[in-house]
C-alpha cells in the first residue's frame, strides 16, 4: 500500500518557523556575546605586569612604566595595542616601541631608543636633537653624554635627513684637512653653509648632494697648497664659483714670512 507524500506546509506556517528559528540564533548570539563580555572583563585578566626589552639605557625601567602605565587602557583582550605603542614611544628618548599581549595578563614590550648624533638649532634657543636615522626629537640636552655633537640647522624638521647624510658624506672628504664638520646648514633655497671644528666657514652653494661633494674634494686637494705658497691659514672659503674659489686668510704675513717674500 502506498504512503501519502507529506503536503507541504502552509506559507505563513513557514514563516513563522523561519522567524521562531531566526529569534533563538540571534537570542543565542547575545547571550554568547554577553558571555564573552562578562569573562572579558575579569579581574584575572588586567596586565599584572610589563616586561621591557631592548634598549633601555636612557631611562629606568620603572621611570618608563611610570609615564606609560596610565596611558594603557583595558586588559588582555581589550587593549589597543596601537595606542599602547603611542604611549610608549611618547616617552622621552623612546624611538620606537612593539608591544605583545601575553596570555593572561601580562605586557612585553620590546624598545628602541633614540641615538642622537647632532643638534637640531631652533629659533629662540628651542634645541632639539636629530638621531642617527635623520630624525628630529624632543629630549633634555643635558643627558647626552657627547658635549661635542655637531649643530644642525634648516628650513624645518624635514630637512635633518638630508643634512644627516651631507654631513655623513663630508666627515671622509674632510678628513685630509684634519678637520671635522662643527656645523652644517642648509637654506631655504638650498644652499649649503658649512663651519669646521676649527672655526673656519664653507660656503658651499646649491646643487645636488653629489655636487657639492665634489666641489668640496677639489677644494680639500688643492687648499693647502694655497696656503703654504701665502703663509697664511684661512678662515673662510666660498666655493659658488664655477672655476675655483675665493679663499680668505687669515692676518697679515708673520714676520719671517714677510722677510722671505721680500727676498724672493
Amino acid at each position: 500500500m502506498a504512503t501519502a507524500a507529506a503536503s507541504p506546509l502552509p506559507p505563513d506556517v513557514r514563516m513563522m518557523n523561519a522567524t521562531a528559528l531566526a529569534i533563538i540564533v540571534l537570542a543565542g548570539t547575545v547571550l554568547l556575546a554577553a558571555g564573552a563580555a562578562w569573562f572579558a572583563r575579569q579581574p584575572m585578566f588586567a596586565f599584572r605586569s610589563i616586561r621591557l626589552e631592548g634598549e633601555v639605557t636612557r631611562n629606568s625601567a620603572a621611570t618608563i612604566r611610570a609615564n606609560a602605565a596610565p596611558r594603557l587602557a583595558g586588559n588582555y583582550f581589550t587593549l589597543d595595542l596601537q595606542a599602547a605603542r603611542r604611549a610608549f614611544e611618547s616617552v622621552p628618548w623612546v624611538r620606537h616601541a612593539v608591544v605583545h599581549r601575553v596570555f593572561p595578563n601580562r605586557l612585553v614590550v620590546k624598545m628602541e631608543e633614540h641615538h642622537p648624533v647632532a643638534v637640531w638649532k631652533g629659533d629662540e634657543g628651542n634645541d632639539r636633537l636629530v638621531n642617527s636615522h635623520g630624525e628630529v626629537f624632543e629630549a633634555n640636552l643635558g643627558d647626552v653624554d657627547d658635549d661635542n655633537l655637531p649643530e644642525f640647522a634648516g628650513e624645518d624638521d624635514a630637512a635633518a635627513a638630508s643634512v644627516l647624510e651631507m654631513y655623513r658624506r663630508l666627515l671622509p672628504v674632510l678628513k685630509p684637512l684634519d678637520l671635522a664638520p662643527a656645523r652644517l646648514a642648509l637654506s631655504g633655497r638650498g644652499s649649503w653653509q658649512l663651519e669646521l671644528d676649527n672655526g673656519a666657514e664653507i660656503e658651499m652653494g646649491r646643487g645636488t648632494d653629489e655636487e657639492v661633494v665634489a666641489r668640496v674634494s677639489r677644494f680639500v686637494r688643492t687648499v693647502t697648497q694655497v696656503t703654504a705658497r701665502q703663509r697664511r691659514n684661512w678662515d673662510h672659503a666660498d666655493l659658488r664659483h664655477a672655476d675655483g674659489y675665493a679663499l680668505r686668510l687669515k692676518g697679515p704675513l708673520s714676520p719671517v714670512a714677510a722677510a722671505s717674500e721680500a727676498n724672493e
